[in-house]
């Protein structure tokens, strides 16, 4: 299990979030539910709204911040403990939070390239690309995308564009330089 990567058994409080989350890898959602019920904070008010994602009807609206802060972890957290079946309830779930955070697919992109899922990372950076064109950091992350799929000229593409809305950005700069060689 991914949730704890240390040999000795974990140690937790009761009814914490790490018991919440515990909870959900053994399926048992009733009991992740409860927890997160149980205390009023950003983390388990987020923690309601996945759960009912998981169970596949969502009734409580996420807030900006709570997608922003949470979504991206507990998806990265899904995938690397292959609970396929509730990663891909999560991602049916974007095209709601995106009514409420319109970075939600870029979120999305970015985890499922770092966990290596490169085409599908591509399709939600498009989806992003639909919602918010001029997101200097979605470009730059497509630029990447570009780069692992050693295709240099939409790489550059890309971080024109990314430069072209924040000029400035150090991180682009670099990495049009280091595109500019393979050209």
């Amino acid at each position: 299990m991914y949730f704890f990567e240390g040999k000795e058994e974990p140690k937790f409080r009761a009814k914490s979030v790490e018991h919440a989350y515990l909870a959900i890898l053994s399926d048992d959602l009733i009991t992740a539910k409860k927890i997160f019920e149980s205390n009023d904070s950003p983390r388990n008010n987020w923690g309601q709204t996945l759960v009912q994602v998981l169970n596949g009807r969502l009734l409580r609206v996420p807030t900006y911040f709570e997608l922003r802060n949470f979504l991206e972890i507990d998806l990265d957290y899904l995938i690397k403990n292959e609970k396929v079946e509730y990663t891909q309830l999560l991602l049916g779930a974007s095209d709601i939070f995106i009514r409420y955070n319109q970075e939600v697919y870029k979120y999305i992109g970015r985890v499922l390239f770092s966990d290596r899922y490169f085409n599908l990372a591509k399709e939600y950076f498009d989806k992003s690309k639909s919602v918010m064109y001029n997101d200097a950091e979605l470009h730059f992350l497509l630029a990447e995308f570009y780069i692992n799929n050693r295709e240099y000229n939409n790489a550059l593409q890309s971080i024109d564009a990314c430069l072209k809305i924040f000029p400035s950005y150090f991180p682009a700069i670099k990495l049009r330089n280091q595109i500019s060689k393979f050209i």
